[in-house]
C-alpha cells in the first residue's frame, strides 16, 4: 500500500483529492481537482530541494545549485518517483485520459506526485514531509550528481560542440498548459537534430535539462572529446 511504502497514513479524503485529475471532475460534475494541491506541493518540494541542496553542497554558487536543482524537480525526474511509487493506478482519470495512456503520462504523474506532497504537508507538516521528500529524492538526486547535472549543462553543451567543431547548440521551445501551471518541452538543436530533449516548469529548466541530455548523448558517441 501507498501509506506503508511512504510511512504515514494519509487521510483517505486527502488522497483521493490529491489524485483528483481534473478530466476526472469534469466528467463528474465535480469541482474539486488536485491543481491546488499540486499547487502547494510544488512549493513545498521546491524548498525542501533547495534546502537540501544548500546544506549538502556548501561549496556550490547559484549557478550550479540552480541546474542541479533542476535535475531532481523537473517532470521527468518527478513522473520516474511516481512510477517508483505506482501513483499511476491511484489517479482519477476521466475517460478521455484513460483510453490516451494518462496513467503513464509524465505530466500528470508530475503533478499527482507534487499534490501528494501537499496533502502529506497539509495533514502532517513541515518536518515529516521534509523526512518523506528527502527519502524519495535521494535516489534522483545522487543520479543527478553523478551525471554531472550539478554543472551549468548549456555552457558543458556549448563547450563541447564548439570542441567538436559542429556549430552552436541552438533551443526550440514549445509551451502547453494553463498560465498557472505551463510545461515546457525543450528541443537542445546541433548541426540541425535534435540532440536532446528536456521537460521542466520553465523555459530555462526545460533547456538546461534538453542541454544535459544532448551533452551526454554525444560524451557516448565521441567518448575520446
Amino acid at each position: 500500500m501507498l501509506n506503508e511504502r511512504l510511512g504515514v497514513a494519509i487521510e483517505p479524503s486527502l488522497l483521493e483529492l490529491a489524485f483528483t485529475h481534473r478530466s476526472f471532475a469534469y466528467e463528474s460534475g465535480s469541482k474539486e481537482t488536485n491543481e491546488r494541491l499540486e499547487f502547494l506541493g510544488d512549493s513545498v518540494l521546491g524548498l525542501i530541494v533547495t534546502e537540501e541542496l544548500y546544506k549538502k553542497y556548501p561549496d556550490f554558487d547559484e549557478s550550479r545549485l540552480s541546474p542541479l536543482r533542476s535535475g531532481v524537480v523537473n517532470m521527468r525526474a518527478l513522473a520516474d518517483i511516481a512510477r517508483e511509487l505506482e501513483l499511476g493506478k491511484h489517479i482519477r482519470l476521466g475517460k478521455g485520459e484513460e483510453v490516451t495512456g494518462g496513467r503513464d503520462k509524465n505530466s500528470l504523474l508530475a503533478d499527482a506526485l507534487e499534490a501528494l506532497i501537499g496533502a502529506i504537508y497539509l495533514q502532517f507538516g513541515f518536518q515529516t514531509c521534509t523526512d518523506i521528500v528527502r527519502r524519495l529524492i535521494a535516489p534522483t538526486l545522487d543520479s543527478a550528481v553523478a551525471r554531472g547535472a550539478g554543472l551549468d549543462g548549456k555552457t558543458a553543451l556549448q563547450e563541447l560542440v564548439a570542441s567538436l567543431g559542429i556549430g552552436v547548440p541552438e533551443y526550440v521551445v514549445t509551451e502547453e498548459g494553463p498560465d498557472h501551471d505551463k510545461n515546457f518541452t525543450a528541443h537542445a538543436m546541433v548541426a540541425g537534430n535534435t540532440a536532446g530533449i528536456g521537460t521542466g516548469k520553465s523555459k530555462r529548466e526545460a533547456e538546461q535539462v534538453a542541454a544535459r541530455i544532448a551533452y551526454e548523448a554525444l560524451k557516448i558517441e565521441r567518448p575520446e572529446q
